[in-house]
């Protein structure tokens, strides 16, 4: 119990420290209230509370596969996913906030929103409360996707 108890302060850490250090580095949603936005477009002070609720979702549904009685293998290549998914997240907002290269980051989001949902598959054959624990981000990603192309074509 104690080695798991451990594994998921790890699997919750892990997404938020990706989402806290690319909000720090992407000068967070400082040029946000400037840019000309699309119909419901949340305040920007709901954006820290969804994100940590998501990346909590995220890292305890790592936990799930990662403690999950399942051969090796699969928990690895949805873990493996999962990651290259959090890489793709981390970068985002730094595209997005700091570059300010909204087209692109349009495309990084598609490729985002690709990525997890591949992790969703690989965790469903891992752990099904994984794989759920996961639709909510995906939905959120699909509403971002929303926002940022509108942002694009509005700026």
């Amino acid at each position: 119990m104690k080695n798991n108890k451990k594994t998921l302060i790890i699997a919750l850490a892990i997404p938020l420290l990706v989402g806290g250090l690319a909000a720090l580095l992407s000068g967070g949603m400082d040029s946000f209230s400037a840019l000309n936005k699309p119909p419901l477009s949340p305040p920007g002070w709901l954006f820290p509370i969804v994100w940590t609720i998501l990346y909590l979702a995220m890292g305890f549904a790592s936990y799930l596969v990662a403690t999950a009685n399942a051969p090796t293998y699969k928990k690895n290549s949805a873990l493996l996913v999962y990651a290259a998914q959090l890489i793709f997240n981390f970068f985002w907002p730094i595209i997005f906030f700091a570059w300010e290269a909204y087209l692109v980051a349009f495309i990084w989001l598609v490729i985002l929103w690709l990525l997890i949902l591949i992790t969703i598959i690989r965790f469903y054959a891992v752990s099904k409360p994984a794989a759920y624990l996961m639709v909510p981000y995906l939905l959120w990603v699909t509403f971002a996707g929303y926002l940022n192309l509108a942002i694009y074509l509005l700026n």
